[in-house]
């Protein structure tokens, strides 16, 4: 039985429902707050929040903490991913390989890794060193482990098929196996780069000496009460992070287009 085919409203509404909601949400955010008269430095109106953050693009401060952060959050997962990626593939063909990294994956990965944050300032200080090394540890073990485990259940049928074909050991691992591993790689990259965005922040905010970044420029605002100024930089976080994990899945349908399938 064929399934049927949204009808032509059902098209429309999906596309327009998501947006007239934030709206709607925007309008009743600035009506309660000048009904009730709620002081800005609680909660200001979203015009309010718009002017302060039109400043900012204007004079250049915000694009300049922008581009920092960003700079920061994909320095760190391009190092987790190269890693994470290649140790995952390892242990997926190595049964030695797996044993070895097994055990310490499965003591740090449930360890808080904004814990870790007290111990890197006091070996690297709260220089760019300190923000690469949180961002690529945060990353890190989620694209290990889905690496891991998209090797592992690599289906077993067509692992036999190409080894009656006549294919070796490394064309199965490379033409068979690692295809099928695609989708859960995939997977690990877009956790870690969650993640990642997390704690590049939290680092930013608890090691500000560099007066750099979304981070600082957060707990700058809070620290002086502009309230404005705080909204105005998650918002742009918000679209920041949305836009990065956008691109990132867009990135994954183009390079393999069967792993967006999958999934």
């Amino acid at each position: 039985m064929m399934a049927r085919r949204p009808s032509t409203l059902m098209i429309w509404a999906e596309r327009i429902l998501p947006a007239l909601s934030v709206v709607l949400f925007v309008l009743a955010w600035e009506a309660m707050v000048w009904i009730r008269e709620i002081p800005p430095i609680f909660l200001p109106a979203p015009s309010s929040i718009a002017r302060y953050l039109w400043r900012m693009i204007a004079d250049g401060s915000m694009e300049y903490h922008v581009l920092i952060t960003f700079l920061r959050i994909m320095g760190g997962f391009l190092i987790a991913a190269v890693t994470g990626i290649a140790l995952g593939v390892l242990m997926g063909m190595s049964r030695l390989v797996s044993r070895i990294a097994d055990l310490w994956i499965a003591a740090l990965y449930p360890l808080p890794k904004i814990s870790l944050i007290p111990l890197l300032i006091i070996w690297l200080g709260t220089g760019e060193s300190y923000k690469l090394v949180i961002s690529a540890i945060t990353a890190f073990f989620p694209i290990v482990m889905s690496t891991y485990s998209g090797i592992r259940q690599a289906d077993s049928g067509l692992i036999k098929a190409a080894r009656d074909l006549g294919a070796n050991r490394r064309q199965v691992q490379w033409h068979v196996v690692l295809p099928c591993a695609i989708p859960s790689i995939f997977s690990g990259l877009q956790l870690g780069m969650g993640v990642t965005i997390i704690l590049v922040v939290a680092a930013e905010m608890i090691g500000g000496s560099s007066q750099s970044g979304m981070g600082y420029l957060l707990i700058s605002a809070g620290q002086v009460m502009e309230t404005e100024k705080v909204f105005a930089a998650l918002i742009v976080l918000a679209v920041m992070g949305a836009v990065i994990i956008k691109s990132q899945q867009w990135l994954d349908r183009k390079i393999a287009p069967w792993a967006a399938s999958a999934q």
